[in-house]
């Protein structure tokens, strides 16, 4: 099974009941088609960049989810068909790592000191030889 994110925007003038209701529908359709639901945020009502059904504002909820292709494809239908839903987006995040590697800082290392050697002939005195 492939890891997914979809990110959907619902109509900001929705109520609890109406949120919950789409929730419950996009969580029945991970089930039917035997996926693996991880999490559900909701991340509140955010500012559009441009208006979508005379919406300025939008209630943006973020899913989390295993599943298959068939999956992806019932879940947007069902998405598209709904009223409540300005927008979503589906992405596979299979080869994505869970968590951000931190970047260690390698340590600053000096550049080696040039030994000079009293044998050593500089450019002034090779040039006048």
């Amino acid at each position: 099974m492939r890891k997914y994110e979809t990110i959907y925007i619902l109509q900001p003038e929705l109520g609890e009941d109406e949120i919950k209701s789409v929730a419950d529908k996009v969580q029945d359709v991970i089930a039917s088609y035997k996926g693996a639901f991880h999490r559900l945020e909701d991340w509140g009502i955010r500012k559009l960049a441009y208006p979508i059904r005379k919406s300025a504002r939008g209630r943006y909820l973020y899913l989390r989810y295993d599943g298959g292709r068939e999956l992806i494809a019932e879940l947007e239908r069902r998405l598209r068909l709904d009223e409540k839903v300005l927008r979503y987006q589906s992405v596979n995040i299979t080869d994505q790592p869970e968590k951000p590697v931190a970047e260690k800082k390698a340590p600053l290392v000096e550049p080696e000191a040039v030994e000079t050697s009293e044998e050593a002939v500089t450019p002034a005195e090779a040039a006048n030889e």
